[in-house]
């Protein structure tokens, strides 16, 4: 069984009752899942997971106002229910895991994570927010909210980046893709500088992976996650695994390079697939450019194309 299953049959098998029965004047205003850190959060938890932070838990979710009136009293019948369910727990709760689940008000919970007690509210704001905080913020599932409150702010997020956004991200990501890529691998394999050789294989897969995250309007997670949720992707997503697989486990350097061109193509189909450049380049550093200059804000246009 994993986390998230467990969580949610945990909830309705203890934690509805006790809301239900304890605050039935806040019930309809409570929320109820698990969303943020943890493996489990994102479906991707295994025996390994289990060792801390995992077991028998959920995450419930006030107003401000209801906050002040009722956690306290909330936190204690949270505190009561049951350590041990369907043969799991008690949960081995790490020095930093002690706020994963419980009792959150909503503001607080999403500025924990995006530094905003709501969706962000323009392009400046969105582009100072993680990609990994964003899929943290989002990931995992709603049990119960009548109310509404947590999954509005939750669905806004879902929407993804405003377009502009997207696209500055989109070309930062073609500029350094190319660079570590198709121009310094190659480099660093002829001067047979080790370090340098797997830095830019490194930086070249991570850059690779969020591109293929915007393309398909999703948040890349935590580096640990990146690769397994790649392959869910439905653009390109199962594709660029696999090349990216063949690359970090060839260990004839000599091969990279061909690799990496193959990897940067299927790429730039996709992005002329999308209209977001006509250029008939193989080098993505001509192409971020372009991208970046159908940004309809000038301020974002202006900037630097390599930061995104």
């Amino acid at each position: 069984m994993n986390g998230l299953t467990l969580a949610e049959q945990y909830f309705h098998e203890y934690g509805l009752p006790m809301i239900l029965k304890d605050f039935p004047l806040h019930a309809e205003r409570i929320a109820c899942g698990l969303v943020g850190d943890g493996s489990e959060c994102f479906g991707f938890d295994d025996e390994l997971s289990r060792d801390h932070d995992w077991g028998p838990g959920f995450c419930i979710w006030v107003t401000d106002e209801d906050y002040d009136d009722i956690a306290k009293e909330l936190i204690q019948k949270y505190k009561q229910l049951p350590e041990t369910f369907l043969g799991f727990g008690p949960r081995r709760q790490s020095d930093w895991g002690n706020e994963r689940i419980g009792v959150f008000e909503i503001g607080n919970f999403y500025s924990r994570y995006i530094g905003y007690k709501s969706v962000p509210q323009n392009n400046e704001e969105w582009m100072i927010v993680p990609e990994s905080a964003l899929a943290a913020a989002t990931n995992g599932k709603v049990f119960y909210d009548p109310f509404g409150e947590f999954s509005s702010i939750r669905n806004q997020l879902l929407q993804f980046y405003p377009d502009d956004v997207r696209l500055k991200k989109m070309a930062a990501r073609c500029m350094t893709i190319a660079q570590s890529g198709q121009y310094n691998l190659g480099r660093c394999i002829k001067r047979e500088d080790q370090f340098a050789i797997r830095y830019a294989e490194t930086k070249f897969c991570i850059d690779v992976i969020s591109l293929i995250f915007l393309l398909n309007r999703r948040y890349t997670p935590f580096y640990k996650w990146m690769s397994r949720a790649l392959v869910e992707l439905p653009r390109l997503g199962k594709e660029i695994f696999e090349k990216i697989e063949i690359l970090i486990k060839t260990s004839d350097f000599r091969l990279k390079p061909d690799m990496v061109e193959e990897i940067c193509s299927m790429i730039i189909s996709e992005l002329n697939a999308e209209g977001l450049t006509d250029s008939s380049s193989t080098f993505l550093l001509d192409h971020g450019p372009i991208i970046q200059s159908k940004i309809k804000d000038k301020e974002l246009r202006k900037r630097n194309v390599w930061v995104g």
